[in-house]
């Protein structure tokens, strides 16, 4: 899958990266689903930043590019609430501007007059955007790029002399204020014809020509002899077409109501039928917009001039920016919220080629979901180091139940979830080499086992996982192939973990089955030249309790479970008082 892009802040401009999908399964099993629920309550949201972080692929210049674009975004706080509310003006402009309007070339003054307002407002957002990259000492390559991407629409759309036409054009109109409207009346004072008399620099106060002529109406002996028209304007009249805007009736009081001033008293008005709900007077100019475009031709010429050359500008690919910068905004305030609650968090750092002896190297880590999702306190968490290498690429955790294997297993995933996203890492250190995806095989649900049985149904997902999997790969399987006997289990384990071997792929496997980890030294005989072995990762535990640390070490096995034994009284020489 490509995301090439004009211009993006989380996926570099190149054709030649591909992308994998993280599947829905590996989302869930993770938690990830959880923890967006805590970054935003909008569901579109939450889509959005799980199609960025699913979306994976292990060419590093991806996971770097995103990793120093959020670590600027840590950095200048002001900086993304800046940019947030300036893309906000932009997204506003796209979505009820004319930008996405088929332009009609003979659109009447008003119109062109809208659209000479938003393409002003267009520049000013540019000019703005630019300036706030410039106030800040940003390193990232994401957002240096932005920067000569703004730069460049700017000069490439000769924006400097188009500001000159605005300039001009604004001080050309600037000065049209009012238009005086004339409506001729019939007997039945219905109006018979309408037309427009001046467009004015001075607009009519509520005390002007329409007040006076209502009250002059209303007092029948205040009728005046003539109509204060000193003829020295001509009357045009108005297109038929403009009429259409009148209600059934054509009566004046309906006229008057829609310019949002009535001409008759609420004594005459009453007895006429209601006016249009919801009506003001800024409809009303449209309806004589191609007369007033005609009594200002040269005006409306220029407009048309300066208009045509930008027709084809669109703003798209500024606004495809919003939701990537949402994206990076919600996780920085909620990990400034854990920050501040005392949670340790790192920048990742992207092993480069000559790296070669280690995939990942972690200090310190510990699972996102006991800082997210339960009671656990900063000072309550135990942290954990785990590195892989080329040498030792799977790992067979084993320990007693709630020891913990099943939180370091998915904090793994989640380290490189978030890492390969670009967001900071719990923990003190995190460098790694990005995985082409990441793939969990869990427990399956009761439900989803009534066809093939629980076994038949976890030998199905695993092969599927193998089969798309490749040595770019991260593997968790948790008690994987533990819901039959041990005897069964164990030997679909072991030719699992023979095969895994052989994938090369980076695997934690955590199982009860110590007899698995006991022939470590058996399965790594087989290993390819060149491909890493199996190693023993244990739950380390003393006289029974639980640490909840990991080590590489032998598996503790039946030791540990007299330990265990020992602690709850439930060894034969305890339980028979013969001890």
């Amino acid at each position: 899958m490509s995301k090439k892009r004009i211009v993006s802040i989380l996926f570099p401009n190149d054709d030649t990266i591909s992308y994998h999908t993280m599947p829905d399964t590996a989302w869930h099993d993770l938690g990830l689903d959880a923890l967006c629920e805590k970054l935003t309550n909008k569901g579109n949201e939450r889509t959005m930043i799980s199609s960025v972080m699913r979306t994976m692929t292990d060419d590093p210049q991806v996971a770097k590019f995103r990793i120093d674009i959020f670590d600027d975004l840590l950095h200048f706080p002001e900086f993304r609430e800046r940019m947030m509310k300036l893309l906000d003006q932009v997204q506003f402009l796209n979505d009820y501007g004319s930008f996405k309007k088929d332009h009609d070339i003979k659109a009447g003054l008003w119109e062109l007059l809208h659209r000479l307002s938003e393409l002003d407002d267009y520049i000013k957002c540019l000019e703005n955007i630019r300036e706030c990259l410039n106030d800040y000492d940003v390193k990232s390559a994401g957002l240096l790029g932005l920067k000569d991407y703004i730069t460049a629409v700017y000069d490439t759309s000769s924006f400097e002399e188009l500001k000159k036409d605005i300039a001009a054009l604004k001080a050309d109109t600037s000065n049209l204020k009012s238009v005086t409207i004339g409506v001729n009346l019939n007997t039945n004072f219905e109006a018979s014809s309408i037309g427009i008399i001046s467009v004015n620099n001075k607009e009519f106060k509520s005390s002007g020509i329409l007040g006076n002529f209502a009250d002059a109406l209303v007092a029948k002996e205040g009728i005046k002899d003539g109509n204060d028209w000193n003829g020295s304007h001509r009357f045009h009249p108005v297109s038929n077409s403009a009429l259409d805007f009148l209600p059934s009736g054509d009566n004046v009081a309906l006229f008057a109501a829609s310019l949002g001033q009535p001409l008759l008293g609420p004594a005459v008005a009453a007895t006429l039928a209601t006016s249009p709900e919801k009506d003001s007077t800024r409809y009303v100019t449209k309806y004589f917009d191609k007369d007033i475009s005609h009594m200002l031709s040269h005006v409306t010429r220029r407009l048309e001039q300066v208009l045509s050359r930008y027709v084809s500008l669109s703003i798209g690919n500024i606004t495809d920016l919003i939701p990537e910068f949402i994206y990076y905004l919600r996780w920085a305030e909620y990990l400034e919220g854990l920050k501040a609650k005392g949670y340790r968090f790192c920048k990742p750092e992207v092993l480069d080629a000559s790296s070669q002896d280690t995939r990942m190297n972690a200090w310190g880590i510990y699972n996102l979901k006991l800082a997210a999702l339960s009671e656990e306190t900063p000072d309550t968490i135990v942290p954990n180091d785990l590195k892989f290498t080329e040498e030792q690429t799977l790992f067979l955790l084993t320990g007693a139940n709630r020891g913990g294997k099943t939180t370091i297993t998915q904090a793994i995933g989640l380290l490189y979830a978030l890492a390969q996203g670009g967001i900071s890492v719990p923990g003190k250190h995190f460098e790694f080499s990005p995985v082409d995806c990441i793939y969990t095989h869990y427990p399956a649900d009761e439900d989803k086992t009534m066809d093939l049985g629980r076994l038949g149904e976890e030998c199905r997902r695993f092969k599927d996982i193998y089969s798309a999997a490749t040595e770019n790969s991260l593997l968790l399987l948790n008690e994987t192939f533990s819901t039959t006997s041990f005897e069964e289990g164990y030997f679909i384990a072991r030719d699992a973990v023979l095969a895994l071997l052989e994938k090369n792929c980076r695997v934690i496997y955590n199982t009860h089955m110590h007899k698995l980890a006991y022939e470590i030294p058996e399965l790594n005989k087989n290993t390819a030249p060149g491909h890493g072995k199996a190693a023993s990762l244990i739950v380390s535990s003393k006289n029974g309790e639980r640490s909840f640390r990991v080590v590489v070490a032998p598996p503790e096995g039946r030791s540990y479970a007299e330990d265990i034994a020992k602690k709850y009284g439930v060894t034969y020489d305890m339980l028979t008082g013969k001890e």
